[in-house]
C-alpha cells in the first residue's frame, strides 16, 4: 500500500503503474546485487512513470522521517515502514531509479519450500469485535486514515474523519451527538495530537482517546502524551491489534475499577 502511495505521488500529472511479481533464484554470483543471499524468492516489483528520485534521494528513503513531500503532505514513514516489514520477514528491498524516468522498488521475500500447515478459520476474539459508539478519527496521512476508518466502519463504529487538527477540533465543537473516542497521529501540521487531545477533553469531558504514532511509546511519554485516559498504539500495526486496542479503551473507560494498559506492541500487517 505504501509503495503504491508513493507512485501515485510520483505522477501528480498521471502516469502508468505496474505492480508485478514472479519466482526468482538467486545464485551466488548475482552481480547486480551482491548483498542478496542466494536463494529462492517471490519478488513484487511496484514500478511507475514519475518524476524519479535522484541517487542522493535514492541513498535516504529508507530513513524514518526522511520525505522530499512538501511539509503537512507526508511524514516520511511510509518506505521505512515498508523495510521494517520486509527485514521482518528476511526480506530485500531496494530502488531503481533515475530523475525525469520513473522509478521502480522491488521486494524481494525468501520462499518457504515446507508445504504450509492446515489450519482451522480463525476465530474472532471477543477483544476484536466491534461496536456502535462514535470515533473521530484524525490522521494527516490519506493512507492511514482510509485503512483505520475502513476497519472501524466495518466492525460496526460510526467514525468521523479529519485530515488535520483543526478540522478535528471543528467537527467535534459542531457535531451535537456523542463522541466516545478520539484517535488520533501524535505528529501533524499544526494542532498536533496531544494539543488537540487535551482541547478535546476540556471540550468533551469522559472522551477517551488512542494516540498513533511511529514513534515508540517512550518518545510520547517524555514529552508528555499519554495520560491517564489516553493510550497508545505504535505505527505499523495489524488490523487486528487496531480494533483489540479501540475495544480495551472503550471497556476500560465503561469499567472505571479496571487500570488501561498504555501501550500495545506494534505488528506488521
Amino acid at each position: 500500500m505504501n509503495l503504491v502511495v508513493n507512485a501515485k505521488d510520483a505522477m501528480p500529472e498521471g502516469g502508468r503503474l505496474i505492480v508485478q511479481s514472479a519466482d526468482v533464484t538467486v545464485q551466488q554470483n548475482f552481480s547486480e546485487h551482491r548483498f542478496i543471499q542466494p536463494g529462492r524468492y517471490a519478488v513484487i516489483s511496484v514500478a511507475d512513470t514519475g518524476h524519479g528520485m535522484d541517487k542522493e534521494t535514492q541513498s535516504r528513503i529508507f530513513e524514518p522521517f526522511f520525505t522530499t513531500k512538501e511539509k503537512g503532505k507526508g511524514t516520511g514513514l511510509g518506505l521505512s515502514t515498508v523495510y521494517g516489514i520486509v527485514k521482518q520477514s528476511n526480506g530485500y528491498v531496494f530502488a531503481q531509479s533515475a530523475l525525469g524516468s520513473g522509478t521502480t522498488f522491488f521486494v524481494y521475500l525468501p520462499r518457504v519450500e515446507d508445504a504450509a500447515e492446515e489450519s482451522s478459520p480463525a476465530k474472532t476474539q471477543p477483544n476484536e469485535a466491534g461496536g456502535c459508539e462514535t470515533v473521530l478519527l484524525v490522521e494527516d496521512e490519506e493512507s492511514v486514515r482510509e485503512l483505520v476508518r475502513v476497519t472501524l466502519a466495518s466492525r460496526g463504529y460510526k467514525v468521523l474523519e479529519a485530515e488535520n487538527g483543526e478540522c478535528g477540533l471543528l467537527m467535534a465543537e459542531e457535531y451535537k451527538e456523542n463522541i466516545d473516542i478520539l484517535i488520533t497521529d501524535v505528529m501533524m501540521p499544526g494542532i498536533g495530537g496531544r494539543e488537540l487531545a487535551k482541547k478535546l477533553q476540556s471540550l468533551r469531558p469522559g472522551i477517551c482517546v488512542l494516540f498513533l504514532s511511529g514513534y515508540t511509546e517512550d518518545a510520547i511519554v517524555t514529552h508528555g502524551g499519554l495520560g491517564p485516559t489516553n493510550a497508545f498504539l505504535q505505527k505499523p500495526f495489524s488490523l487486528q491489534n487496531l480494533a483489540k486496542k479501540v475495544r480495551e479503551v472503550l471497556r476500560a473507560r465503561s469499567t472505571p475499577s479496571a487500570e488501561p494498559k498504555s501501550i500495545s506492541k506494534s505488528a506488521s500487517n
